[in-house]
């Protein structure tokens, strides 16, 4: 009898990394919006989460930026209990339009719901379906807006709860996941819309791989590892340095001498 196929094996070991630290017992909840990436997360965290002793939930957010918002939302909740996922619930966020646009309050207002599910659940991880693909357009929008070596490290594959097993995936690879698992996914019409990832993501990278090459992708995802890590090591060396450079209270900066409680910090 032959294993899964190669494409499946792969995100199940991408998840299976993600969640081998977690202690049996624990809970973990996918965020799903019901696309090929997250749906593809779901499948696999499915079939690992229990392998490992572990509880497997989903979190669907419904941002209501769309007509028929709440049919897809549900849609992918059913998905997500029909792949074996509980618990598994829908969450209606409220997004402003005003200020900084849509996009970025849509961002914020997911993570507050998300977060408000990982502590309702006692979740000890939240899984992001994000891929390489998405961390290239990260670096590209970053590079567009004159960022620094932080924001073009991208996204980071663990920080705090939250966990992005996909980032060495495609989306092409998520995609082939649903398809040979026989799994329907929803397709955003935004994503080829006017928002300016959409637009890097439908206009600029494929500029980009006809001009430099199907490389182009994968070589800003790794810009952004590098990125990363020299980023990482300078908060560190930073943060040294401020220990360091701290005088307790009452302290004397010249000579050490403890002048008593009156002193400055």
């Amino acid at each position: 009898m032959g294993g899964p196929a190669p494409v499946v094996a792969a995100a199940r070991h991408a998840v299976r990394g993600a969640l081998a630290d977690l202690p049996a017992g624990a809970t973990v909840l996918v965020a799903c919006s019901g696309g090929a990436d997250s749906t593809a997360l779901a499948a696999a965290t499915a079939f690992v989460a229990p392998r490992l002793g572990l509880r497997a939930g989903a979190v669907v957010v419904d941002h209501g930026l769309q007509d028929g918002s709440a049919a897809v939302a549900a849609a992918a909740a059913e998905r997500c209990r029909d792949l074996g996922l509980d618990p598994v619930e829908v969450r209606r966020v409220v997004v402003p339009t005003a200020g900084d646009g849509p996009e970025a309050h849509a961002r914020t207002a997911r993570y507050a719901a998300l977060d408000d599910a990982a502590a309702a659940h006692g979740a000890g991880a939240v899984l992001l379906g994000h891929t390489l693909d998405d961390q290239a357009e990260t670096v590209l929008l970053g590079l567009a807006h004159g960022a620094g070596a932080r924001s073009l490290a991208g996204m980071a594959p663990r920080r705090g709860a939250y966990r992005r097993p996909f980032l060495a995936l495609r989306r092409t690879q998520t995609e082939a996941v649903c398809r040979t698992l026989g799994l329907d996914w929803w397709d955003d019409h935004t994503n080829t819309g006017p928002p300016l990832r959409s637009q890097v993501r439908g206009r600029v990278v494929p500029a980009l791989v006809e001009v430099l090459g199907p490389g182009a992708v994968p070589a800003l995802a790794r810009s952004a590892d590098l990125l990363r890590d020299d980023a990482d090591l300078l908060d560190a060396l930073a943060a040294d340095l401020l220990a360091a450079a701290l005088v307790p209270p009452g302290a004397d900066p010249a000579s050490g001498a403890d002048h008593g409680p009156g002193a400055a910090p």
